[in-house]
């Protein structure tokens, strides 16, 4: 019967070693896998390393380690697991595998570059778990989530389904621009609010509400009026701005700044039974502009007021603005960008229209004019509306 000083010298045989000093030069060309438990990695880890416990390799590698061709350095506290780990690793049939000599303990005992890791804490890791729990977030990606920022224009019908699902996702600081107040014909839609809450401030509702939700939400208000003279200082620092915005004016404006600050925008807009949702990523994708260069006339977009909006309808769209900002910040699947998501309620169908970037657009053109920063009053419509269709 075989010890395990003879299982660890038959694995040694079979796996290639290197020391700490050979490692180190492959940062940047290899994945580098921690294979120690969860209380060892919090105390410290390579830059980048992928953290794997050996007890969950065989399920969890190949869904973050998927390039089975790529070199990986696999690490341990001294060189023990992580010489198991590699010998699992090309049975699995990754081709260029080595351990790490001396493991963790001996490369920072060296000197050479370590960091103590963001972690979730054990609350947060029972509130997110769902999320850790797929492959493509994890709890590298939920960490992502709470150092992220994103603003909402708008605490209405869109922003209020967006806000709860970003807070309850756990997106650390959510930014909000309001200057209304709560309104007993707000409540069928917007349910960031309630009926204790009519006449206060829409961006004090809100904070209380997903603050209630979430702690580990940071809720910036901006209780002004968003124009030319404070967007720029609004929006700066933000990853995403979600645009929950209900006139032309402010959208264009938006454009612009967003523009200049680089800084994608998911914009919604609903109309009775319809909405649409798109991503504008700044140059590398078409713009408000592009979309649509002039606003439409007055009588082509009356207001949700006169034509009225089906309540849930915000909710579906809001939402989908959510999911949107989400998979922008953490880099998943494909998003709207140069793409238009029509839904319409009374059919329960969804189309996909592509937008494309036009050359000679306005703002982001090639040969387009230096961006200038100005209020957009002469498109102001007779009345609000709320995302009126914009195709």
């Amino acid at each position: 019967m075989a010890s395990f000083r003879d299982l660890l010298a038959a694995a040694k045989k079979d796996i290639r070693e290197v020391d700490p000093a050979e490692a180190e030069t492959r940062l940047g060309d290899a994945t580098f896998l921690d294979v120690r438990e969860l209380d060892e990695f919090e105390q410290g880890t390579v830059p980048g390393a992928v953290f794997i416990p050996r007890g969950h390799l065989e399920s969890q590698v190949e869904n973050k380690v998927p390039d089975r061709e790529r070199p990986v350095v696999v690490y341990c506290a001294g060189g023990t697991r992580s010489a198991f780990a590699a010998q699992t690793l090309q049975e699995l049939g990754y081709t260029d595998v080595v351990s790490m000599a001396g493991g963790f303990g001996r490369w920072k005992n060296e000197d050479r570059p370590w960091i103590t890791p963001a972690v979730l804490s054990p609350e947060q890791r029972n509130r997110y778990h769902r999320h850790v729990l797929l492959p493509e977030v994890g709890e590298a990606g939920q960490q992502k989530l709470l150092e992220s920022k994103m603003l909402l224009l708008g605490a209405g019908g869109l922003g209020s389904p967006a806000a709860l699902y970003l807070a309850a996702a756990g997106v650390g600081t959510i930014g909000i621009v309001d200057m209304d107040v709560v309104d007993a014909s707000n409540l069928q839609r917007q349910i960031l609010h309630n009926e204790d809450r009519i006449g206060e401030r829409k961006v004090d509702s809100a904070k209380k509400t997903l603050t209630a939700l979430n702690p580990d939400v940071d809720v910036v208000t901006y209780d002004v009026r968003f124009g030319a003279d404070n967007v720029l200082e609004i929006i700066d620092g933000y990853d995403v701005i979600v645009d929950g915005t209900d006139n032309f004016p402010t959208r264009y404006l938006l454009n612009d700044a967003s523009l200049l600050k680089r800084i994608p925008v998911v914009h919604g807009s609903i109309f009775r039974f319809e909405g649409q949702v798109t991503v504008f990523d700044p140059y590398n994708g078409p713009c408000y502009r592009c979309l649509l260069p002039e606003p439409p006339p007055a009588e082509l977009a009356p207001s949700c007021a006169e034509a009225g909006v089906l309540g849930v309808l915000p909710g579906i769209i809001g939402s989908i603005q959510a999911l949107e900002a989400i998979k922008i910040v953490l880099e998943l699947g494909e998003t709207l960008n140069g793409r238009l998501l029509a839904y319409d309620a009374l059919e329960q169908s969804f189309r996909t229209f592509k937008v494309r970037r036009d050359p000679s657009c306005p703002a982001c053109g090639e040969n387009a004019p230096p961006i200038q920063i100005a209020e957009y009053d002469d498109l102001c419509l007779p009345h609000p509306v709320e995302g009126p269709p914009t195709s």
